[in-house]
């Protein structure tokens, strides 16, 4: 399994003068890194949680199908499944007709289920389905929940503040426990 960005969100959850407003900087001698420790805090929220913050498009790469009829599909909150490809041996892509199965976007994590006897099979051993899904709170920074945001700006802050470079192996500094706190209630339990 692979996935694929196929479209970068438009802008961050906040912005530079956010981060510059809550780290009390004036100027902008150091703004290249902090719009860097943006990206960074947000990219690690991403994957730490599975999210898709601001909308982005993705491509889930798979080799077959799970024997349940149902893929989890690795980002949330979904929005939509664009399209779902299927390839023969041929390396032609054939297009799952979107009658043959159900998006469920409620799901942690979402899924797609089969409604039909069965998912198409690939002719390819690898890469042989393609799956386009679009995921994220919206376009604009303020449709990401506050506690996110605000996690997003202490983590900018805890990095800014801890600038050594960190020795593989050696002990680093610890993530403040107030972002794990305001990240709680997004986590995927699981049983």
């Amino acid at each position: 399994m692979a996935l694929v960005m196929r479209t970068a969100p438009a802008c961050e959850p906040i912005s530079v003068a956010e981060a510059k407003a809550y780290l009390r900087i004036d100027g902008s001698s150091e703004d290249i890194l902090i719009s860097s420790l943006i990206l960074t805090s947000r990219l690690h929220i991403e994957a730490a949680l599975g999210l898709a913050l601001i909308t982005q498009g993705w491509r889930l790469v798979l080799d077959r199908w799970p024997r349940s009829g149902a893929v989890q599909l690795p980002l949330r909150p979904l929005q939509e499944v664009a399209e779902v490809r299927v390839f023969d041996a041929d390396g032609t892509a054939s297009v799952v007709d979107t009658h043959s199965y159900v998006v469920d976007t409620a799901g942690a994590p979402p899924r797609l289920i089969a409604t039909m006897a069965g998912w198409p099979k690939p002719g390819r051993a690898a890469n042989g389905i393609e799956i386009d899904l679009t995921a994220g709170y919206g376009t604009e920074p303020s449709e990401v929940p506050e506690p996110i945001r605000q996690a997003l700006l202490l983590l900018v802050a805890h990095w800014y503040e801890h600038r050594d470079p960190i020795e593989i192996g050696s002990e680093a500094v610890a993530i403040p426990s107030g972002v794990s706190r305001l990240l709680k209630p997004y986590r995927v339990v699981r049983i």
